[in-house]
């Protein structure tokens, strides 16, 4: 009989960890989050004038899609039946209806919560709710689910992502399932049959690439992030990706960083969640938000996240291989002054190990273009020379 019963056990455990829905992150999420610039302050107003944004400013066209209201966005309390209530003075007509508006716009809705008891600003947590607050946002049109990780001391992180998963499932609407709980239990090894993405670190800050403290809390620099996602890139892929967090484009780094960060995430394959205020947004800011050249190689069909092939103190070198035996490369600056790069091409030998590609120039000769200058650098017969900025990349376009 005990044996019977830990069979059981191992069943049920099994296929909470199998439920999510299939087929909704083919390619990393693109969208906006309100989280970086607004935290709580957030209401009806702000969300429509950001969907209006995403059409009329051309982020819906580049590829952006989900508009996601972060923490905030519901009342202290629970109602007398057990259910989440959204704040009546900051969203007068309605998450539903707030839904609709945004789906007229052709683009998605979130949510958010977490799996504890409360969320990380103090309003009510999940725990405990999960299938009525799942009913709740399949009810209420909900197409994703960022889900924290506050206010959750001794539970278990698996068994409580898998609990909300097979929630989500049980209602019966597609809904993708954002996993943050900042990388604190590797999810990376066990989150893929959970959700379509979860976090790898703790919360990003407005840092380039050194340590800020603020009050008691240290943000995680944009480098800092990319030296971890480099350790644990064959977790990435179709359906299921490494997020290293929002996107701080916009939000007060150098352009140049701007382009370095948003670079750098394209070539991580990471969900590309915009966290300015895109109702002030500068046109350069715009301008890196929307490069269609550098977004396709993070929604590249082929799904690999970039290795990192070579590091030389701050400067390195990444390779993405993309669909079609195209690759993309990255020269990342991550001095204060900028660098002269030779790479001679013919004498390097760049394997993927998932993939199972090679770049062999000696053998291919590949045409160049540069996705930020739009330059045709012409092919990898010669050797190719270049400066990369302070804190800055280059990032080409490999194509045969």
């Amino acid at each position: 009989m005990k044996k019977l019963m830990i069979a059981l056990l191992l069943i049920c455990f099994v296929k909470l960890n199998a439920q999510k829905f299939d087929g909704l992150a083919p390619t990393p999420p693109m969208g906006w989050n309100s989280w970086n610039t607004f935290q709580t302050k957030i209401d009806e107003k702000l969300v429509m004038a950001t969907a209006d944004l995403f059409v009329s400013a051309g982020l819906k066209d580049a590829g952006y899609k989900y508009i996601v209201l972060d923490d905030g966005w519901m009342t202290m309390q629970r109602d007398k039946d057990g259910n989440l209530v959204p704040d009546p003075a900051k969203f007068p007509s309605g998450v539903k209806a707030l839904a609709a508006y945004i789906h007229s716009k052709g683009l998605k809705f979130g949510l958010y919560n977490c799996a504890g008891t409360k969320t990380c600003a103090g309003y009510p947590g999940t725990k405990g709710y999960e299938e009525q607050d799942a009913r709740n946002y399949a009810s209420w049109d909900v197409d994703y689910l960022k889900f924290d990780w506050c206010y959750a001391d001794g539970q278990d992180a698996k068994q409580s992502y898998a609990k909300m998963s097979a929630a989500l499932t049980k209602a019966g609407r597609p809904i993708i399932f954002s996993l943050c709980e900042w990388g604190s239990h590797n999810p990376w090894e066990w989150a893929a049959p959970v959700g379509q993405l979860w976090r790898t670190t703790g919360d990003i800050g407005l840092v380039f690439d050194s340590i800020k403290k603020i009050g008691d809390w240290t943000p995680m620099s944009a480098m800092y992030i990319v030296d971890k996602e480099a350790d644990i890139r064959k977790a990435a892929g179709p359906g299921h990706w490494n997020d290293p967090d929002m996107l701080e484009v916009g939000n007060g780094m150098t352009a140049t960083e701007d382009r370095t960060h948003f670079s750098m995430w394209c070539m991580l394959a990471a969900p590309l969640m915009m966290g300015n205020d895109l109702r002030i947004m500068t046109s350069e800011t715009l301008k890196t938000l929307t490069n269609k050249d550098v977004i396709a190689i993070d929604q590249d069909k082929l799904g690999v996240q970039a290795l990192r092939y070579a590091k030389n103190g701050k400067h390195e070198v990444w390779f993405k291989p993309l669909s079609g035996g195209d690759w993309a490369v990255c020269f990342l600056n991550r001095a204060d002054a900028p660098e002269s790069v030779t790479f001679n091409w013919k004498a390097e030998n760049v394997t993927d190990d998932i993939s199972n590609r090679t770049l062999d120039a000696a053998k291919t000769t590949y045409k160049i273009k540069d996705l930020w200058s739009k330059a045709k650098l012409g092919t990898t017969a010669t050797p190719f020379n270049g400066e990369v900025p302070a804190h800055g990349v280059i990032v080409l376009r490999l194509s045969k």
